[in-house]
């Protein structure tokens, strides 16, 4: 499948992010929505979640996914919602159903669509495969996204069943 296209133009330099080290759903599924969507080259850099801030200062990064910064939970929502509303990309219906998952599957609340269980469960399925390898993880994990994205834009009225046809 090839990747969505994105929305607009990329920054004129590269974007550079940090957030806490061992990501899993919100802190993969922000990097993959960056690099689809909005700068096909920002850096995601992982550290101790007590070092995130130092490390944005140090590195002139953007922080996400910690309390207290623009790219993070607001209320019952996740920071994957933050970046689809900061970067205006709304609109997308398919990446509004996948904003829908994550959050169920991020702050605990599956009953929100029936993928999030499933989301999750992969997730973490992603996070113990990849271990320390942070960036190995959003190798893994942008392989999920993509087909996450893709069934909701493309397959999400399909269904299967037995016996075949």
């Amino acid at each position: 499948m090839p990747a969505p296209s994105p929305s607009s133009p990329s920054p004129a330099r590269p974007t550079r992010w940090v957030t806490r080290e061992r990501p899993k759903i919100d802190r993969i599924a922000c990097p993959w929505l960056l690099r689809r969507f909005v700068d096909p080259d920002a850096e995601i850099v992982f550290v101790p979640a007590d070092r995130v801030l130092a490390a944005a200062e140090a590195l002139a990064a953007e922080p996400f996914d910690i309390p207290g910064v623009a790219f993070s939970h607001d209320g019952e929502k996740c920071s994957f919602d933050a970046f689809v509303e900061r970067f205006g990309l709304g609109g997308d219906a398919a990446l509004q159903r996948v904003a829908l998952i994550v959050r169920g599957a991020d702050t605990g609340r599956p009953e929100l669509a029936p993928e999030c269980a499933g989301l999750l469960a992969v997730s973490l399925g992603v996070s113990a495969m990849a271990g320390d390898d942070d960036q190995r993880a959003l190798a893994l994990g942008f392989a999920v996204y993509d087909a996450l994205y893709a069934w909701a834009r493309d397959a999400a009225g399909e269904a299967h069943g037995w016996p075949p046809r």
